[in-house]
């Protein structure tokens, strides 16, 4: 009885550990770049006031990630940006607001980033796909902050209609996370009235590992 009972527990960590990863063909460390010329991949952004509803999304990002798919927690790592000129909310004259110093200070810093320090929690979520948190170095407007985020990321292997797409195995990844704009020293008479403190953040991107 004891052997059955370790023989289930040696098969139940098998599993859990396994439906972390991806079993896929790919083999060792995969690099997928997020650069996209369609402009494709968007980053949303919102801020929900009693006076004012504000719905934006950027689509200049750059970057990759690199992982082991087959030790795909332990070896998560990569950086992404979004450039703050492709930010956009619909309003031209509120876009060059955005943009000025005494918001996000495209001049000095034209690009928001998120370095990958490490994910956790994660689980399986249907057929190489996983949920979980990721943890990073946020920076905005020069200032750098420790962030968690809710992500999920999906291994598609190359195929026709991933050809459609772009070339190569493909990493579908959504994230969302909020960022307190007091953080990063943004600070006016509109922040808490007509734009909210904390700004939802939404991130749907693909990349590839073709080279």
């Amino acid at each position: 009885m004891k052997h059955t009972v370790a023989a289930l527990l040696v098969l139940f960590l098998a599993i859990t550990i396994n439906a972390q990863n991806f079993s896929v063909k790919a083999k060792g460390e995969q690099k997928f770049n997020f650069a996209d010329p369609g402009g494709r991949n968007q980053v949303s952004f919102s801020s929900e006031t009693p006076l004012e509803d504000i719905f934006g999304t950027a689509n200049g990002i750059s970057g990759s990630v690199t992982f082991d798919p087959a030790n795909f927690g332990k070896t998560l790592k990569g950086k992404l940006s979004v450039s703050v000129k492709s930010m956009q909310t619909g309003i031209s004259l509120r876009d060059e607001h955005l943009r000025s110093a005494n918001w996000l200070n495209e001049a000095g810093f034209p690009e928001v980033t998120f370095e990958i320090n490490g994910v956790s929690e994660l689980k399986a979520d249907g057929a190489n796909k996983v949920k979980g948190k990721v943890n990073g170095k946020f920076s905005l407007r020069g200032v750098t902050k420790d962030i968690t985020a809710e992500f999920e990321a999906t291994y598609l292997e190359e195929s026709e209609m991933t050809q459609k797409r772009a070339p190569g195995d493909l990493l579908g990844v959504r994230a969302e996370f909020d960022v307190n704009l007091n953080d990063f020293g943004i600070q006016n008479d509109v922040v808490g009235t007509k734009v909210a403190k904390m700004i939802e953040i939404d991130f749907n991107v693909v990349g590839s590992n073709a080279k």
